[in-house]
């Protein structure tokens, strides 16, 4: 397997996640904004959504950027009918937004990203460099203090406990706990909120939005890269990705659940 299989479009073809991302843009209030970011567009679902949301598509611009060139190629493919907007796609690292840019923007939408970006303090300066005085910077995120309704830590120790000894029983391999990667470095909604004053833009609107996983979320989780090395670091992809996964499923089976709450939060800042 290449790494490509390991990529986070599975996951977000779920339901639930689609919805969340719906809520994301529709707190945005895009109808009117002329040049639109979706920073980390992946394969382009929540580029869709943010052109269906446009008063006048065709007055606008969307501007689609990702670090994966195969991403934005499934990308264009897949928006390949949406010729009622102007949609531009940018091979881009999201830390590099604002050079990417030939003029200023009036929304950047990062959706269920922000938490892999090791440095928040150079994303947020590049973000406020790359929008009017007046745009929007809305993000979500289901890695923060907080996303772990009390209810679901069973779970996750459970499920943990079951992914490492499946790892070790199955194929002789543990996790390296010195390879700890920044999507397990998670900030409070304080931090946040700090973060993003510092950075000259103020909190308009927040939502806290507990939803019920299904299994079929957990097992596409399991599959991504990015989760898969914060979770279980220096393993490889697919015997990591294998435990995880029975993991879950003896989980389920043992506690007798259908759905694990998980808290994602969203945010809605405007720069000054």
């Amino acid at each position: 397997m290449t790494t490509e299989d390991y990529s986070f479009s599975k996951f977000s073809q779920n339901t639930f996640y689609e919805g969340l991302n719906a809520q994301l843009v529709d707190m945005a209030d895009l109808s009117r904004d002329k040049r639109i970011v979706d920073l980390a567009c992946g394969t382009g679902g929540v580029t869709d959504l943010i052109v269906g949301r446009l008063n006048d598509a065709r007055e606008s611009v969307v501007i689609a950027v990702d670090h994966s060139a195969s991403a934005l190629k499934q990308a264009m493919e897949n928006l390949k009918d949406r010729r009622d907007a102007a949609i531009q796609f940018v091979h881009s690292q999201v830390e590099g937004l604002s050079g990417s840019l030939k003029e200023s923007v009036d929304t950047v939408v990062f959706c269920n990203a922000i938490h892999y970006i090791p440095d928040k303090d150079a994303l947020l300066d590049d973000i406020a460099k790359s929008l009017n005085p007046g745009g929007k910077f809305a993000f979500n995120t289901s890695f923060y203090e907080g996303s772990h309704p009390p209810e679901s830590e069973v779970f996750y120790r459970k499920w943990m406990f079951k992914s490492i000894r499946t790892l070790r029983r199955d194929y002789g391999l543990r996790p390296s706990r010195t390879e700890k990667v920044e999507s397990r470095k998670q900030l409070t909604v304080e931090q946040y909120h700090e973060l993003l004053e510092k950075h000259g833009m103020t909190i308009v609107r927040q939502n806290i939005e507990t939803v019920q996983v299904p299994i079929e979320g957990w097992l596409d989780i399991s599959g991504f890269q990015d989760f898969i090395e914060g979770t279980l670091p220096g393993v490889p992809l697919k015997e990591a990705s294998e435990a995880l996964q029975s993991g879950v499923r003896q989980t389920f089976d043992e506690m007798e659940i259908t759905h694990v709450p998980r808290s994602w939060l969203g945010v809605i800042a405007v720069r000054s």
